[in-house]
Parts: C-alpha cells; sequence; structure tokens
C-alpha cells in the first residue's frame, strides 16, 4: 500500500452485517484485531499512525477526515476502511455513537 492511501469498501446494501462473518474475514487475513467504541458526537483530532490501519464498523457510523486529500468520507455498519501508515487523518463519530473492529498490518 503506498503512503497516504486510503481504501474504503462499502458493506452490501442489500445485506445486513453481521460481526462473526467480519471477524472471520479479519481472522482468515491474519489479522489480530481489537473492538473499541465512541459515544455520538466524539471527536479525534489529526494525526496519523506509524502502521496500516484496518477498520471495520460494526454499529453507528464515523466520519474520517483526510486533511492531505481534502476530503471525508464516512462509514456505516459494516464498512471497511483501511489507511496506509503514515496518513493523515481525524475522525468524527456519528448521532448514534460507533462501535469498530480494528487491526493493524
Amino acid at each position: 500500500m503506498i503512503q497516504n492511501e486510503v481504501i474504503v469498501k462499502r458493506w452490501p446494501e442489500d445485506k445486513i452485517p453481521d460481526e462473526t462473518e467480519i471477524r472471520k474475514m479479519l481472522a482468515d487475513e491474519g489479522l489480530e484485531f481489537y473492538q473499541w467504541s465512541n459515544w455520538p458526537r466524539d471527536v479525534y483530532s489529526a494525526h496519523n499512525h506509524p502502521y496500516h490501519k484496518v477498520i471495520y464498523v460494526l454499529q453507528g457510523s464515523i466520519t474520517f477526515g483526510l486533511p492531505d486529500k481534502d476530503d471525508r468520507v464516512t462509514l456505516n455498519t459494516g464498512d471497511r476502511l483501511e489507511l496506509s501508515a503514515g496518513t493523515n487523518h481525524d475522525a468524527v463519530v456519528g448521532d448514534q455513537g460507533v462501535i469498530c473492529l480494528e487491526a493493524h498490518r
């Protein structure tokens, strides 16, 4: 993955996301993951990480700002986001809060 690359994979609209299936998909990729959650409208200021980040939204929504690209992407239940190491991003949690699974490469 190229530095500052962002990949978004949307969950099929005709299918209800299943946490067991998402956990299996991450495990099948050999990724160790953990779960985290935030209250509605929680905010993360711009930052980056020295690792590749993979996030699946299990419940709720979160909007990631990508200041270097002057872009924003909103993830809803079932959606996946990948951020390459060093990608600057911020985040605002949606009105219903959010629960995610996160893994690092």
